[in-house]
């Protein structure tokens, strides 16, 4: 697996695993249900995050790091090129351990560590020197002081795709949403921004709460794709197909975006005109994201 580095021609990031660079959906699974691993990785998600942190009660910590170390090894290498784990934040009693483990599954080719509340980059620079540079890190935004950190986690070293944890940053600021989160759109913007000003993959958009209400999933997706972010936290299979389509591009817009490159490829490269509309390099990059999006579908 190679290690992580800056953005190709089509807005992806060079060099990272392509599952976890093009993914639109991440399913949460408990660490210490280990017999749920291969069902959530069949379920269509682009990649699978065991979970050792709120899934996990405290006294079963320890226990689900060995079953999440056995369970691991019982993975196909393809399974775990899609598998991260989100281990428990710095502040906590668990966290040095959880970083040894990460240390070991790293060796076994974990694709990516997945870091809660983070506010500061000497975490993530703490995490991805345990890791090693093979191994993703993808940090949460869920507080006020790591919004005032955004472009310095979103800079730090190993750093493949912003995760919004918008629960706990609603419970940080004393917030009181409803499902539309209008109230936060603002700090989808900053990271949208944080993770462009980075040169990193979209970002990762927090989770739908209710596992039965599809309308409100679609909803979600959909505002998450309009804002410019990549990819959402699913917390049930359920909800993984509904974010997978909502996520990716249309037929009409992957018709443009063959188009689009057929047509530039009969100009040599040069800008042109179709559909009455100008087509120069930062269009041809769009339609190349947008068939690169398909292709991960």
């Amino acid at each position: 697996m190679s290690g992580i580095s800056g953005k190709s021609a089509t807005g992806l990031a060079q060099g990272t695993p392509s599952a976890l660079a093009l993914a639109r959906s991440f399913l949460f699974v408990p660490a210490n249900r280990p017999e749920r691993y291969a069902k959530a990785l069949a379920s269509g998600a682009g990649a699978v995050i065991i979970d050792l942190e709120d899934a996990v009660p405290p006294d079963a910590k320890v226990s689900a790091r060995q079953q999440l170390a056995v369970g691991f090894e019982s993975l196909t290498a393809g399974e775990r090129s899609r598998v991260l784990v989100r281990i428990n934040a710095s502040s906590t009693y668990w966290h040095e351990d959880d970083l040894q483990l990460m240390e070991q599954l790293a060796r076994l080719e974990l694709a990516g560590v997945v870091l809660p509340k983070v506010e500061s980059a000497a975490e993530i620079s703490q995490a991805a020197a345990s890791v090693g540079k093979a191994c993703a890190v993808l940090p949460m935004l869920e507080s006020a002081a790591g919004l005032a950190a955004l472009d310095a986690l979103a800079g730090s070293p190993q750093v493949l795709r912003l995760v919004f944890g918008n629960l706990d940053f609603q419970a940080d600021l004393g917030m009181a949403c409803d499902a539309d989160e209008v109230e936060l759109q603002p700090v989808r913007l900053a990271l949208v921004l944080a993770s462009r000003r980075a040169g990193l993959v979209a970002p990762v958009d927090g989770v739908t709460p209710g596992t039965g209400d599809m309308v409100q999933v679609q909803a979600d997706a959909g505002r998450s794709r309009r804002g410019g972010f990549g990819a959402k936290l699913c917390v049930h299979p359920a909800q993984v197909a509904v974010v997978n389509s909502a996520l990716g591009p249309t037929a009409a817009e992957l018709e443009w975006a063959r188009r689009v490159v057929e047509n530039s490829l009969d100009a040599g490269g040069g800008v042109f005109s179709l559909d009455g509309r100008m087509v120069d390099a930062p269009v041809l990059r769009l339609a190349e994201r947008t068939l690169a999006l398909q292709a991960a579908g």
